[in-house]
């Protein structure tokens, strides 16, 4: 088959008929179920739990459980399994309650009383210097040499966002001879198995971590899944039954990671029209624990710079310490943020300068030669003025459509990266991925990695990037949920790497087993992960090529405003994207249109408040998500610009379709309103407050 043919997603039968087995729907044999037993302050020392007697049914499993380490690995292992002393913010887990009936265990958990000596909580990124996670920097150039430069000087601000998947988070714990298993909905089965040789201290070889149909993401189980594993293998280790963990949908918004509120202060020097440098200050809430906030940061401040070249820089970033909810992963992984306070600031800064924004945006481009801001070099062709044009003529700029029958109308304009792969020499140093490709001996092509398939099309994706290569008829790729046990440690699904890095590790292997295609026996194939020569990093000085190549969208949005309740309507979101070689059109045309939706529910709805450290917005009918009404016209051309480490020349897709839409729609609707706009969501109340002040 040719790799651009488009053809059904190999899993929609399945999904469509009903059949697909999520962890709620697979049979266990003795299940036991157990609800989480969490904190109600923000932080304080716990004095002491008291348990009800007459539940003999009732097993509960806490911090005394633990076998070698109460402590979840992630990129450092500062959070623990269950509280044992203290509690660091609310919602976190003390222990698990388990039991056969559901019903009992709730009404056991009713006559828990935990007994708390109170602690002064920290909620905010300003009062707590002292307690600072990580500190991060880098610079570029000499801002001190630039005299009789104009200083333009803005705060820029960020909220929660909840990822939302369409399945809850779920995990099935059991014990099988002398090895733990888990079943559940997650995106890296490898960071769940080096969770649990951490915690248990066993071998790998007695660790099995098996992923089930996932329904949905975006981040939320990346991480989060390390913690419900290792929960529920204390509780199937102590009772010696299988263990399911399913949290209800309040549960999941209130107390499962979130993206992180970012808090940027962006000072620009301009002379002449032109900006010659830029001062950037970013501080993200991380929660009380560090997990991947530490790699999100770094994200972040890389980011920072855009689609832009700017000769001089300074770069500092921040993560923050605090008693709010546990932040996490979430699609983009510090880009949005980033990429929502340089646009908006360009975009301030082309009206006071009397520019057209997408022009004076042309005026600063980067171009293939140049020196990243980390003093890396745009090894690949660039082509952000093409891009532009082609915009252009898409959307009749700058002849826009402003006729708005009595509402306020607005256009804004975003263009954008997003570096694929993980930061600097991540996939080299700490990912080291290796893929299998297995033909049997009745010459079905087996596909073995643990990327998993949570509704982005990997599963098609990845088998069409196979069955292309070896030529041979997409029936005959096999391609199964990973189970650890079977497949080798591709990495995880994450940072836009499966297309792109696996995929290529799989194009490779299938080159090397073609040969083998006629013979009869069964051929195993191993590829391993090669840093391309031209591309060096130094992690402490956050120096060289931060990623392994850059995608590119270039948007615009139109907006409507009422003058009178100030609601906000997008009507029209226009995007030209450079992914590479698109593999599918028919399914990145998907990845648009959900990049596009979620981008629009984190710039005009999404609203998510904390109050004394409790997410107060826990449920569909509190937290506004946009819908079918709110789905403006989307406008979607390619730029083909094949890349040439990638299969068949594709680059990352997946989160640059959400990276620039909350900044194309509030430059929008700073447009519509004529004032500047400096946080999202443009909520109606916002807006007014912005109106009046």
């Amino acid at each position: 088959m040719k790799i651009t043919d488009v053809v059904h997603r190999v899993d929609t039968q399945e999904k469509i008929k009903g059949t697909a087995q999520y962890i709620e729907d697979i049979h266990f044999e003795g299940l036991h179920y157990a609800r989480t037993l969490r904190s109600t302050i923000a932080r304080g020392r716990i004095l002491s739990v008291t348990y009800p007697e007459g539940y003999p049914s009732i097993t509960v499993v806490d911090a005394r459980d633990s076998i070698a380490r109460n402590e979840v690995s992630m990129i450092t292992a500062d959070m623990p399994i269950f509280a044992r002393d203290e509690v660091h913010y609310i919602g976190e887990p003390i222990a698990l309650v388990v039991g056969r009936d559901k019903d009992e265990i709730i009404a056991f958990m009713k006559e828990i009383d935990v007994v708390y000596e109170p602690m002064t909580p920290l909620f905010t990124c300003d009062d707590n210097e002292a307690n600072v996670f990580t500190r991060r920097h880098y610079s570029k150039g000499d801002l001190a040499s630039l005299e009789g430069c104009e200083v333009f000087e803005a705060h820029y601000k960020t909220p929660y966002q909840e990822q939302l998947y369409m399945e809850k988070q779920g995990i099935v714990a059991l014990v099988a001879g002398e090895t733990v298993e888990i079943y559940g909905s997650m995106q890296c089965p490898y960071y769940v198995v080096n969770a649990l040789k951490n915690a248990l201290g066993y071998p790998e070889e007695k660790i099995r971590v098996v992923q089930t149909v996932t329904g949905g993401a975006f981040g939320g189980k990346e991480d989060y899944p390390s913690i419900m594993a290792c929960q529920t293998a204390l509780a199937a280790l102590k009772i010696g039954a299988p263990v399911q963990l399913v949290y209800d949908r309040r549960e999941d918004i209130q107390f499962t990671t979130k993206r992180h509120p970012a808090f940027i202060t962006v000072t620009s020097y301009t002379r002449e029209g032109h900006v010659e440098g830029m001062k950037i200050a970013v501080k993200i809430d991380a929660g009380p624990y560090l997990g991947l906030s530490d790699v999100v940061l770094q994200r972040a401040i890389l980011t920072m710079t855009g689609a832009y070249q700017i000769p001089h820089l300074e770069v500092a970033g921040t993560v923050y310490k605090t008693n709010n909810i546990f932040n996490g992963a979430f699609r983009g992984f510090g880009g949005p943020q980033s990429l929502f306070a340089l646009e908006t600031h360009m975009s301030r800064l082309a009206k006071r300068l009397g520019k057209d924004p997408l022009t004076f945006r042309e005026e600063h481009f980067v171009h293939q030669g140049e020196l990243t801001s980390t003093g890396g070099r745009f090894h690949e062709a660039i082509h952000l003025e093409e891009m532009s044009r082609m915009l252009k003529e898409m959307s009749g700029y700058p002849e826009l459509d402003t006729e708005g029958h009595g509402r306020l109308v607005g256009h804004g304009v975003a263009v954008v990266p997003h570096g694929g792969g993980f930061t600097g020499d991540g996939e080299a140093e700490h990912i080291k991925a290796v893929v299998k490709l297995r033909k049997d001996t009745e010459q079905f092509i087996h596909i073995l990695v643990s990327n998993v398939e949570m509704g982005q099309g990997a599963l098609t994706a990845l088998s069409k990037i196979v069955a292309s290569a070896l030529d041979v008829p997409l029936e005959r790729i096999v391609y199964n949920n990973p189970d650890t046990r079977v497949v080798p440690d591709s990495g995880p699904t994450a940072a836009s790497r499966t297309t792109m890095v696996v995929g290529r590790l799989l194009y490779n292997a299938a080159l090397k087993m073609k040969e083998a295609l006629q013979e009869q026996e069964e051929v195993v194939v191993t590829e391993h992960y090669r840093q391309p020569d031209y591309l060096e990093w130094d992690q402490e000085q956050l120096k060289g090529n931060a990623y392994l190549s850059y995608s590119w969208a270039a948007l615009l949005a139109r907006v409507e405003v009422d003058p009178v309740t100030y609601e906000v309507t997008c009507t029209d979101l226009y995007g030209v994207y450079d992914v590479g070689m698109p593999i599918d059109e028919k399914m990145l045309l998907g990845q648009v249109h959900g990049g596009v939706v979620q981008g629009l529910g984190y710039g005009m709805m999404e609203y998510m408040d904390s109050k004394d450290g409790l997410i107060q917005h826990n449920s569909f009918s509190s937290y506004a998500v946009p819908t079918t009404m709110d789905i403006p016209q989307i406008h979607t051309r390619w730029l083909i610009n094949p890349y040439i480490e990638g299969p068949f020349g594709a680059k990352a897709a997946g989160e640059l379709t959400l990276v620039g839409v909350a900044p194309a729609i509030a430059t929008a609707v700073a447009d519509a309103l004529d004032r500047e706009i400096s946080e999202i969501p443009v909520l109606p109340e916002n807006l007014l407050k912005v109106v009046t002040s």
